[in-house]
């Protein structure tokens, strides 16, 4: 597949969450948690907001590697990078939601606000969504009654270098 074609299939995919799971490392295992996804960039690169002082700011001092994963019932995306901890008033303020007040009462200038980025690698994705899916309960179907292994085209799953 075309680089450019597995991004833009990748963007797809990941472009309708709103949330994702951040995987990061601890000292000894590695830690998920679900995070709202302030800003997605076409380049997969992605904005978190966190407080400054929380366990996951430790962690990525320690090791910046982590996983953003995406899932829904036909669309599933997995995207390895690293982060970095901002405290970029400038961009808080651009990139502020008013529901981040649930965590930051004192608003968008609460000093305790910090923006994670992540920085996209590489990624990997598997889309049975709209047409995909009827194209994947087709060739599933297929599949079954001629008693073949069912064979996935690079529109529906494929890794991809960021």
């Amino acid at each position: 597949m075309d680089t450019k074609d597995g991004r833009n299939n990748l963007y797809e995919v990941v472009n309708d969450f709103d949330v994702a799971m951040l995987v990061t490392h601890t000292a000894n295992t590695m830690h998920a948690r679900p995070m709202a996804i302030a800003r997605l960039d076409d380049g997969m690169g992605a904005y978190l907001v966190t407080d400054i002082n929380s366990i996951k700011v430790d962690e990525i001092s320690v090791n910046p590697q982590a996983i953003l994963t995406f899932q829904s019932a036909r669309r599933f995306a997995s995207v390895r990078g690293e982060l970095t901890v901002l405290s970029d008033r400038q961009l808080i303020e651009k990139l502020w939601k008013e529901a981040w007040k649930l965590w930051f009462p004192d608003g968008k200038s609460d000093p305790n606000i910090a923006l994670l980025k992540f920085t996209a690698h590489e990624g990997e994705y598997w889309d049975n969504g709209g047409m995909q899916g009827l194209k994947y309960v087709y060739d599933a179907a297929k599949a079954y009654m001629t008693g073949e292994t069912l064979k996935t085209d690079d529109a529906q799953h494929a890794k991809v270098r960021l």
